[in-house]
């Protein structure tokens, strides 16, 4: 029976196709087909492919109940690019020395010829008799002050460089550079000096406590070998770069320790590495820590655990564990060279023709020869 065409509701077309006229787009605008969640307009079925679809809106997806909120890894501090060492102003010593002897031997003529020069020195110099009382003038009185300043300007920066330091120089504040000269150095003593340690340095930490990834707590120790690279950052980008070198020691270990399991107590995989790896361990530490402090101009060399215990309150119970695991390495190894042994007896029996065995006998046979070669173990292993 068909069905009644509702008056309120357009007439769909009995078939698909597209319009032949450009005018005929607005009337198929105004069909609608209709189903039971949504209605179409017409014209959306007759497009041409040059009409893309619109992708459909990606909603985002439920977090998972038994998924923990996940924090992102920490991102080692930047290098402050304006602070970089570089060189700072500093000539030779012997210079300021000499310039210090001109200004001296200046002002003593000035003395000389005013007449106000000790008679003791005048005869130690052998110096010709001045008619004394004649005093000095004005400028003459300026340029033996000004000789008297160029003297104490000239032996006040005079500092002694040593192999294995170096100088930071500041002025109300403002970096001014790094000096790193040995031997006698003049530095302009009006800016402040700071002497910094760049000699290659190593550190041993005391036993510091940790976690490794299944809970358990330790012990490490780490030898850290490290050089002050930067002095500039060193000085001003912390307070105490020592200080912090210590402190992200700690605060590394801990992290990566946090990573790797302290003893495999199963069969060891090879791709699964332990914190007794301290090839692996040491090289995770040392990137770790060059990347920590490489903003602070510290260089780190290598970061080496040189010990890797359990916490005291631990080890006894951990060490049951680890004696339970090679214990029963060491059975399973018993009986698969029993079972190797009584199936090579067995095979060469029976394939050598010397007895026919059926079921019953094979098995009575190869329960006797297990119990002998495990009883011949025994005993090999107790003496």
């Amino acid at each position: 029976m068909p069905v009644p065409e509702d008056p309120k509701e357009p007439a769909a077309p009995k078939g698909p196709g597209k319009p032949d006229k450009p005018g005929d787009s607005g009337a198929l605008r105004e069909l609608v087909v209709r189903n039971r969640h949504d209605s179409i307009p017409m014209d959306l079925l007759f497009r041409g492919d040059t009409a893309k679809p619109r992708p459909p809106a990606k909603t985002p997806e439920a977090p998972r109940a038994t998924d923990g909120p996940r924090l992102p890894a920490p991102a080692p501090p930047r290098p402050d690019r304006d602070l970089v060492e570089r060189r700072g102003r500093a000539c030779s010593g012997w210079w300021a020395l000499l310039v210090a002897l001109l200004a001296l031997g200046g002002a003593g003529a000035l003395l000389w010829s005013g007449g106000l020069l000790p008679a003791r020195l005048t005869d130690l110099l052998r110096l010709p008799e001045r008619p004394p009382g004649q005093g000095l003038d004005v400028w003459r009185q300026a340029s033996v002050g000004g000789c008297g300043l160029v003297v104490l300007f000239a032996l006040a920066g005079l500092t002694r460089g040593r192999i294995g330091s170096a100088w930071t120089l500041a002025l109300f504040g403002r970096y001014r550079g790094s000096v790193r000269r040995t031997g006698l150095v003049w530095i302009n003593p009006l800016v402040l000096r700071r002497r910094v340690d760049v000699r290659l340095r190593h550190w041993r930490s005391e036993p510091m406590a940790a976690v490794d990834a299944q809970g358990v707590e330790l012990r490490v120790v780490v030898l850290v070998v490290w050089q002050v690279k930067d002095a500039a950052r060193a000085l001003f980008t912390v307070d105490d770069h020592l200080a912090y070198l210590r402190e992200q020691v700690e605060a590394v270990t801990v992290r990566v320790a946090s990573r790797l399991p302290a003893d495999s107590f199963g069969e060891p995989a090879a791709d699964e590495p332990t914190l007794r790896d301290t090839e692996a361990f040491g090289d995770a530490l040392t990137r770790a820590l060059a990347a920590e402090c490489r903003a602070v101009g510290v260089e780190v060399f290598s970061a080496r655990p040189t010990r890797v215990e359990y916490a005291p309150e631990v080890a006894a119970a951990m060490r049951r564990r680890q004696l339970a695991a090679l214990d029963a390495r060491r059975r399973d190894g018993v009986v698969t060279s029993v079972l190797d042994a009584v199936d090579a007896t067995v095979s060469r029996l029976t394939e050598r023709g010397l007895v026919a065995l059926d079921d019953y006998e094979r098995k009575s046979l190869v329960r006797d020869l297990t119990v002998a070669f495990s009883t011949a173990r025994g005993a090999s292993d107790a003496h």
